[in-house]
């Protein structure tokens, strides 16, 4: 599971362009978006795609993606257990 996490937070900086911010900086029960880490809608849809693309995860329901999208730990714990790839 750090695997995991360590793995998401560098493809999160890489998918977002995120270059001000390192692996090291980011939590993992740090919040992503508002006052955590800041990232906005535009950033979640990118984030959906990640799942998609890299873990074979299809997210239908945007209430369900809040969720899981709080933290590298919510994020690192769904992938777990939902992965297909």
């Amino acid at each position: 599971m750090e695997a995991l996490k360590a793995e998401l937070k560098a493809k999160i900086i890489d998918a977002l362009n995120l270059e001000e911010i390192t692996v090291e900086e980011i939590g993992d029960n740090d919040t992503l978006f508002g006052d955590g880490l800041g990232l906005d809608s535009i950033d979640a849809l990118e984030l959906i795609v990640l799942l998609d693309k890299d873990y074979g995860i299809k997210l239908t329901d945007p209430k369900e993606g809040k969720s899981i999208f709080h933290s590298i730990e919510t994020m690192a714990a769904y992938i777990e257990a939902n992965r297909t790839k």
